[in-house]
């Protein structure tokens, strides 16, 4: 069960002195490395009581700001952030012995941001959008596979609206930490 971790170290000269292009150099090397779905990210958020929740989600971009995520907006997640924007998430490139840690507030994105994103996805993604009620209890799978045929006929001409519940997120940094593992425990 414990491994010690060989494959790479964190050189500060070889650092690049702006976090954002770390983290583009890191998802690259996760990508060219066979990291299965390297923009797979666990995303922790806070109800106001302090109870938490984790779950994977996928990052779908990064810019100098931060970065994006899309989700029911209410979800478990979506009706956190709403409460209270901390969030923490990391990206676990195990297969590279590293970690990426994001720390930071989650900011809605606006409509224009989410509609640019949402025509993007594939006519049954987005028809998913519209069948998913993220966080609710499904009674039967066939109910839920019901609805969705129906989505898929109610919006059989491809032109598939984003939903008024449906919408992005994008998380401001407060830290980006880059972990990476090395012999004995002593790790970057």
């Amino acid at each position: 069960m414990r491994q010690d971790y060989r494959l790479a170290a964190l050189e500060e000269a070889t650092l690049a002195p702006d976090p954002f292009d770390q983290f583009e150099r890191w998802f690259k090397e996760a990508c060219d490395g066979g990291v299965i779905e390297p923009n797979a990210m666990s995303l922790a958020t806070a109800a106001p009581n302090g109870e938490t929740t984790i779950r994977t989600v996928l990052c779908k971009g990064v810019d100098r700001q931060g970065l994006l995520f899309f989700t029911n907006l209410e979800s478990t997640k979506g009706r956190q952030i709403a409460a209270n924007p901390n969030v923490s998430a990391v990206f676990p490139w195990l297969k590279l012995e590293r970690q990426l840690i994001v720390n930071g507030r989650a900011e809605k994105l606006a409509a224009g941001e989410v509609l640019k994103y949402f025509v993007t996805r594939p006519f049954d993604s987005r028809i998913a959008a519209w069948t998913s009620q993220q966080s609710s209890v499904v009674t039967t799978r066939k109910l839920l596979e019901m609805k969705f045929a129906e989505m898929k006929r109610k919006f059989a001409d491809g032109d598939v609206p984003v939903p008024s519940f449906w919408g992005g997120f994008r998380i401001i940094p407060r830290t980006i930490e880059f972990w990476q593992g090395r012999p004995n425990r002593l790790h970057d």
